[in-house]
This record gives structure tokens, sequence and C-alpha cells, in this order.
């Protein structure tokens, strides 16, 4: 029973190791990509939109509206 636990406790170290590596391949191709001045702007443009998006639908999902 306690190697079950210990492969359980592992888990969370995968996934952890998971998202970095996605997080890493997905911004190492943008940070490549920065030295130009107008991507730099055009990739800080998509990333402060993308937070303002991520805001507003997570402040939806809190505080529904309600119509009555």
């Amino acid at each position: 029973m306690g190697e079950f636990f210990a492969n359980v406790a592992r888990y969370p170290k995968y996934l952890i190791t998971i998202i970095l590596g996605v997080f890493a391949a997905v911004l190492e191709p943008l940070v490549k990509r920065s030295s130009n001045p107008i991507t730099a702007v055009s990739l800080i443009g998509a990333l402060i939109s993308g937070l303002i998006t991520l805001v507003f639908i997570v402040r939806a999902m809190v505080f529904p509206v309600s119509f009555s």
C-alpha cells in the first residue's frame, strides 16, 4: 500500500513538468521572433488582450448576471 501512495504522490510532479514543458515549447519561438519591434508590439498586444479576455471570462463565471 505504501508503493501506491508513493506513486500517487509523483503525479503532481509529472503534471508540473508537463505544463512547464508546454509553456517552454510555446514561448521559445515567440521569444526568438520578438527581436523585430513590430512583432514584439503585436505579441505584447496579443498577451494583453488574452489576459483581458481571461479576466472577463472568469469574472462572468464567478459573478453571473441574472436578468430578473
